[in-house]
């Protein structure tokens, strides 16, 4: 059974979403705010973790970002907002997704197994290819490790799932329309930024230049490009 942890302050949402999750067959930990959300998490590893952002106390960024210092698995934020800015800024905290609220617990449930099933889809296949090596980069499939000259960078699941698509496609452009479909779950409607707010922040955790990026490129209205020879020690 699915271990799931969900932070919501109303008490009728909440309920409605725990009684639907566990008929589908997830053991759900509710909280109505943040405290004791670190402690929880770490003493059940859940499988997924889901926020809502106005909470009472600290905020769901807050909560995002202390979990985001040793929780890895997939995380889902839940807003009233529809505006971009607050989209934008879960995703470069270490969200892998969102949904707006009100949002059915069908249309929930199914951002869920998304997320799950994007996690599970890289898992080894059994093969020496697992293991990726560009230079000081190497990329353990296996068991999801990520090390840049001997250094072993801390990457969320989703994270991880961007590096091996992008690694996997090295020197080709792997287009927005792609990326979306493999790790969002959904088709790119030409407005979306959460893709490249993704990337940018897995450059920074790949010691990438911020403002002039020579190891994942942005290749302007095609998509991203992996530099296969650009992963030496400096």
């Amino acid at each position: 059974m699915k271990k799931l942890v969900l932070v919501e302050d109303d008490e009728r949402l909440a309920a409605l979403v725990v009684e639907y999750l566990e008929r589908n067959g997830f053991s759900v930990s509710r909280l109505a705010c943040g405290e004791g959300l670190v402690e929880l998490v770490k003493s059940i590893t859940p499988d997924i973790v889901i926020l809502d952002v106005m909470l009472p106390g600290e905020d769901g960024f807050a909560l995002c970002n202390q979990l985001r210092q040793f929780y890895t698995g997939p995380l889902l934020f839940m807003t009233a907002k529809n505006e971009d800015f607050d989209q934008v800024i879960g995703l470069e905290i270490g969200a892998d997704d969102y949904v707006v609220k009100p949002v059915e617990p069908r249309v929930l449930l199914a951002r869920i197994n998304a997320l799950l099933r994007r996690t599970i889809s890289v898992l080894p296949q059994e093969s020496n290819s697992d293991v990726l090596r560009f230079g000081s980069l190497s990329i353990d499939k296996a068991s999801r490790r990520v090390t840049l000259a001997d250094d072993v960078i801390t990457l969320t699941s989703h994270e991880f799932d961007l590096l091996c698509l992008l690694a996997d496609n090295a020197s080709k452009v792997v287009d927005r329309t792609t990326l979306y479909r493999k790790l969002i779950g959904r088709e790119y409607d030409g407005l979306d930024r959460s893709a490249d707010v993704r990337v940018s922040r897995l450059r920074k955790k790949l010691s990438d230049d911020p403002q002039n990026p020579y190891r994942i490129k942005t290749i302007w209205g095609k998509g991203f490009f992996f530099v296969s020879d650009a992963w030496e020690d400096k």
